[in-house]
């Protein structure tokens, strides 16, 4: 047996309400009920909540490997060029077209195998060993 209410609700509130019955095809009725039903729920709220904390722990361990993998990126790039900076001596002004040239396809082929290795999701910190410079921190601790 079921009883009848009366409930006034704001104007856009019926409208989402009516939207969301036209979209499940589903009674209005059906949907209040479910929402009441989940609101007075004494396990719903527990339930929302450890499922909260359980996606913010997921999140906050991506985050944690994303700062490292930014991490090793940029202190790669940054001794790379400190390296190639301090032992590449300067070319003579006769040479330096020849150098660009020489360059410029050097770095079309560079983007080339980029593109390539990314689109079949290789990815060089999934290849390169690692443990050796992990730091000592809760995202070096996860397993990927």
């Amino acid at each position: 047996m079921r009883e009848r209410i009366n409930v006034y609700v704001p104007p856009e509130l019926l409208r989402q309400l009516i939207d969301l019955s036209e979209r499940k095809r589903v009674s209005r009725s059906a949907i209040v009920e479910a929402a009441v039903s989940s609101f007075l729920s004494p396990d719903g709220s527990e339930r929302m909540e450890a499922a909260l904390a359980r996606r913010l722990d997921r999140l906050t361990r991506q985050v944690q490997r994303l700062e490292r993998d930014v991490t090793i990126g940029t202190e790669t790039l940054a001794l790379f060029i400190r390296f190639w900076l301090t032992v590449t001596p300067g070319l003579p002004a006769d040479a330096q077209a020849s150098a660009q040239a020489m360059g410029r396809e050097r770095f079309e082929n560079f983007v080339e195998t980029l593109g390539r290795r990314l689109s079949r999701g290789a990815s060089f910190l999934q290849e390169a060993p690692f443990e050796g410079i992990r730091r000592s921190d809760p995202a070096a601790g996860q397993s990927d």
